[in-house]
């Protein structure tokens, strides 16, 4: 696939209650476009430790820019107690788009519970950024990207809805996670911030103007994952057996080589084929948030 390079994001699986719903919000709302869709492969359940979602139905999405990123939808029940931004795990994806401040009316009668407007921030020209939730009660940030920063370039979307460009990981330690990053993927530490996380604060009840401290794991100048410290009353995600972690479930990665990760994979890696893996290899592995991370080989 062209422009791909090691720790590109090349992808993100949402577990939504309503596979048909959903695709009205992301296909028909944000204008994605669906390149495949079927049941989930049992192979591909049980490289995830997920053989409970084998057969669910699956659809998965690229931006109609053609950037080599896509997003799966995966059908499953909403565990009717689970609570965004209050769990480890992947917290949010963060897709480039064109316009932010319009987005908000368009999306008006959609599946889309938006939870933050658009809104600039004094002294961060580089982007602005609203934030919204969809039906599996996963986070989407919608970000217009103004400019790059001193020490990343920001992806300027080339279709109205384009790809994810940087995923959000809530971590009980902030650091042995950027470390893990570091050791098994070869990502380099960007800047770190602390700052009032608003998104987070309000989540636990927290005063608005409690700081958080948040890191960039990187490659080069190429962000990829926002490490975010979460307070302590945050808790593992919980999930049924066999089933994805509710919201945003999973997060797909390239590797130049997976042997050179040192990690033990759910299953052992296998090739597969269709838009995404373009017929490369591919294995899952478990983070040290207890996230799920999927690699593929692009050596």
């Amino acid at each position: 696939m062209p422009g791909l390079t090691h720790g590109r994001i090349m992808g993100g699986v949402i577990a939504t209650p309503d596979l048909d719903a959903a695709l009205a919000d992301y296909r028909d709302r944000l204008g994605l476009a669906v390149v495949e869709q079927g049941p989930l492969p049992a192979d591909l359940a049980a490289a995830w430790g997920t053989p409970g979602v084998a057969g669910h139905a699956c659809a998965t999405l690229q931006p109609t820019s053609g950037t080599p990123c896509f997003l799966r939808l995966v059908e499953q029940p909403l565990p009717p107690d689970f609570l965004p931004t209050r769990t480890y795990g992947w917290a949010a994806y963060e897709i480039t788009v064109e316009e932010v401040f319009g987005w908000p009316a368009r999306l008006a009668g959609s599946g889309f519970d938006i939870v933050g407007p658009p809104k600039e921030i004094p002294g961060l020209p580089y982007f602005v950024a609203m934030q919204m939730l969809g039906r599996g009660r996963e986070m989407i940030y919608l970000n217009e990207v103004r400019q790059d920063t001193p020490s990343s370039d920001l992806p300027r979307a080339a279709s109205p809805v384009d790809h994810v460009f940087i995923t959000i990981l809530a971590t009980p330690d902030r650091i042995a996670t950027m470390q893990w990053y570091a050791r098994h993927l070869g990502l380099d530490e960007g800047d770190s911030y602390t700052i009032p996380y608003t998104m987070i604060s309000r989540a636990f009840g927290l005063p608005l103007d409690r700081l958080s401290t948040i890191s960039m794991a990187q490659k080069g100048r190429m962000p990829i994952i926002e490490v975010d410290d979460y307070p302590p009353a945050a808790t593992v995600r919980g999930r049924d057996a066999g089933m994805l972690p509710p919201g945003n479930a999973l997060v797909t990665l390239a590797v130049e080589s997976l042997a050179a990760t040192g990690l033990d994979f759910i299953v052992p890696p296998a090739r597969r084929g269709g838009p995404l893996y373009g017929d490369r290899w591919a294995a899952t592995a478990i983070g040290s948030a207890g996230e799920l991370l999927e690699l593929i080989e692009i050596g």
